[in-house]
């Protein structure tokens, strides 16, 4: 299976960072934690938001950006709203590393500044100060599988009350109740 990483840096929002540990958990992504937190990896909030997906879930912890980087090399993009390249017109390699910055304040300049094409933003409105950062490390995520075609991931659903091929074709058992 193609391997994609999520490093947040410093995240601080428990409730943010379980809903990003279950983005990972479904699509295979391994996801890095970059201190200092803004909580006890053993907060209920962070447990509750990551369901019971935590089992399936491969997760590295670093003290400080220089433990990451000691410990991890590769193809590096740095998500920011301060980034001059869409999110969209990158080409992800396999075995990529997705950075995403604390709530309050994203990655640190001098880190975007070291690496200006690999820094990268989701388009919005003019104006609008930034996406949530579970939805931005979502939008991220599924558009490097995108590229990469989804591998390993399951692309169709069964209806657990209805059949699909009756409902294609109109037959009894197929319409709304």
């Amino acid at each position: 299976m193609a391997s994609l990483h999520i490093v947040l840096v410093e995240p601080e929002i428990p409730q943010n960072t379980g809903n990003i540990a279950r983005t990972c958990a479904v699509t295979g992504a391994q996801l890095h934690l970059v201190g200092p937190m803004g909580f006890q990896l053993d907060d209920r909030k962070l447990r509750h938001a990551g369901l019971d997906y935590w089992p399936y879930l491969t997760v590295s912890y670093y003290d400080s950006l220089d433990g990451f980087f000691a410990k991890n090399t590769g193809n590096f993009f740095f998500f920011s709203t301060k980034a001059q390249n869409r999110h969209s017109d990158a080409a992800y390699p396999d075995g990529c590393y997705l950075f995403f910055g604390k709530e309050s304040a994203g990655l640190p300049e001098s880190l975007l500044a070291r690496h200006p094409e690999s820094c990268v933003r989701i388009p919005m409105l003019e104006g609008a100060r930034s996406l949530n950062l579970a939805n931005s490390v979502a939008i991220g995520a599924f558009e490097v599988l995108r590229q990469w075609d989804y591998p390993e991931l399951a692309c169709k659903g069964e209806l657990r009350d209805y059949d699909w091929a009756k409902a294609k074709k109109g037959l009894p058992g197929s319409a709304y109740l």
